[in-house]
Formats: structure tokens, C-alpha cells, sequence
């Protein structure tokens, strides 16, 4: 692979005084590399805040669907949810993601913010390797209407708006019934999203090269209703009976959308959409489980 020189910067949203140090040093070391440097327009008034003052005049503004035009290298900083925002984006397979993560349970971003130049300088000269993880997406089928897809890295999830009540959803994989669930809803999880809110949830941990997919019950109302994982090449449909309102499907925890009566949401491993995500080579998937939540510990 060609060495890249133009790369884009996706920062944790809001947040300033914890990029005070980290992100000068890091456009510091990019320039002496001759890396031309991207930014989302929609953040230039929080770099100049983060710079205080410093030149900013070498950086470049672009909207963030345009980034896959310009740049093969995206460095997100932040933790696993600035890191899954951005998966879901435009066009996203034609460029490779280099996780930073800013704080302690980052799970899926690889490199830590103590510890990643060195796995940044081989990505740079095309010598790091990356990981494709293909996308999930959930489509609400409504009567009458265009369908609505989102794509999705973690996990699809169908809850009750507003005060906690048990509802009822029908579940169907392959147009065979699984079962009718009364409760406070479902999480369906990828894979990568099975140490996210399904594990909250009771779900099982799903190693990332496991070719399936989680359905966890939320507080279900029957003891008969545990998680299921179901090969990925299942075809998932969840159905919202009459008699309910302020149902919503989330998306990765970061988009929601309100759902009606007799709407079907279909979900299903995507053909197309897929992510690639630079490897940290001195990472171990059993020993981040153990750093990052204690697994087998005694």
C-alpha cells in the first residue's frame, strides 16, 4: 500500500480540555510527516478553542460525508462511540479507521491515547494491517411508505419511550416464528456489540470473528425468554403489534427512530457496508476483556 498523506481527525463531540495536549502534539507530529491534515467544518470553532490562539491556518475543513473523497486514513479520538459514529458514514469501506481511545473502557478503539505513534507511523507507510468487519442494518418496513435503513456496527435496540412498561413484540428469523417476547424490549447485537449494552443485558460474549448474531431480551416477563445467537445469515424480523405506542428502534445507542403499530423492522447482515479498522498487533482480545471488565478475575 502507497504511504498516505492526507488523513482526518474525528473528535470526541463537545469535549476541549482533554484535547489540550494530545491533539497538538499529534498535528505537530503529523506536519513534520508532511500529512495534510483534515478536520469537519462543523468543528472549527472548537479547534481554534483547543489550539488557543496557535496557527490553525495549515488545517482543512470538510464536511464529514466528503472525507472518504480525500483522505484513506480516518484517526478517531475518543472512545468506542466517536468510533461508531463514524463507521456508520458515508462511504466509509473506502477509507481505514485508526481508533485512538481518550479514556478507560474503550473497547473496539485499538490503540490507547499513552501508547500510538508507533502503529500510526506504520499505517502511515501502508505496513499496518486492518481488520474488515462487515455492517449490520435494520430496515422498518411500514405500510404505504418507502422503507427506512440504517446501518449499524454494535447493535439494534427496541425499547419503550417514556415510563417503563412491559410491551410485546413478535420475533421471526427467516419467516419462522421464535417466539412472542412481553417485556422491556430487545437488543439485537453484532458480534463486536455483544460487550456493549447485550452484555449489560445478560447477553453472552461473542468473540469478533464469530460468524453470528445476539438477540437479548430486556427484562423479559417469562423466565423461558433467554438470549439467542443466531447464525449471521438469518434474516431477523420483529414486528410491533396494535395497542402500542412510544416503541423506538436505536442505533448504535447514537440515532433513534419511533416506531408504529404493525411496523416490521427487518434486520440483517449487510452485502455491502463494511468498515475497515487498523489492528493493534500488541493487542490480545482475551487480555483487553480482562483489562477492560475484569473477565476471570477471581
Amino acid at each position: 500500500m502507497a504511504t498516505i498523506n492526507k488523513v482526518a481527525i474525528i473528535l470526541k463531540p463537545k469535549v476541549i480540555t482533554e484535547f489540550n495536549t494530545v491533539l497538538p502534539n499529534l498535528t505537530n507530529w503529523l506536519k513534520r510527516r508532511k500529512v495534510d491534515i483534515f478536520f469537519e467544518d462543523s468543528q472549527k470553532s472548537r479547534i481554534e478553542k483547543i489550539f488557543k490562539g496557535s496557527t490553525t491556518k495549515n488545517f482543512n475543513y470538510i464536511h464529514r460525508d466528503e472525507i472518504s473523497k480525500k483522505c484513506k486514513l480516518i484517526i478517531t479520538m475518543g472512545g468506542d462511540g466517536t468510533l461508531i459514529g463514524i463507521a456508520r458514514g458515508k462511504n466509509i469501506k473506502k477509507v481505514n479507521i485508526f481508533g485512538i481511545n481518550m479514556g478507560n473502557l474503550g473497547f473496539i478503539a485499538e490503540f490507547s491515547k499513552q501508547d500510538f505513534y508507533d502503529g500510526l507511523e506504520l499505517a502511515l507507510k501502508g505496513k499496518l494491517k486492518t481488520r474488515k468487519v462487515q455492517m449490520y442494518q435494520a430496515q422498518i418496513q411500514r405500510k404505504g411508505k418507502k422503507p427506512f435503513t440504517f446501518n449499524f456496527l454494535n447493535d439494534a435496540v427496541i425499547t419503550k419511550s417514556g415510563i417503563s412498561r412491559m410491551f410485546n413484540l413478535e420475533l421471526e428469523s427467516n419467516g419462522q416464528s421464535i417466539y412472542n417476547l412481553a417485556g422491556d424490549g430487545l437488543i439485537v447485537s453484532t458480534p463486536i456489540g455483544s460487550t456493549a449494552y447485550s452484555l449489560a443485558a445478560n447477553g453472552p460474549i461473542l468473540h469478533p470473528s464469530v460468524k453470528g448474531v445476539v438477540l437479548t431480551p430486556i427484562c423479559p416477563h417469562a423466565l423461558t425468554h433467554r438470549p439467542m445467537v443466531l447464525p449471521d445469515s438469518e434474516v431477523i424480523s420483529i414486528i410491533i403489534p396494535r395497542g402500542h405506542d412510544d416503541i423506538y428502534l436505536t442505533i448504535d445507542g447514537q440515532e433513534e427512530f419511533r416506531l408504529e403499530a404493525k411496523d416490521e423492522v427487518v434486520i440483517k447482515k449487510s452485502r455491502t457496508h463494511y468498515v475497515n479498522f487498523y489492528a493493534n498487533e500488541e493487542r490480545n482480545y482475551f487480555r483487553t476483556l480482562k483489562e477492560k471488565f475484569k473477565y476471570g478475575h477471581r
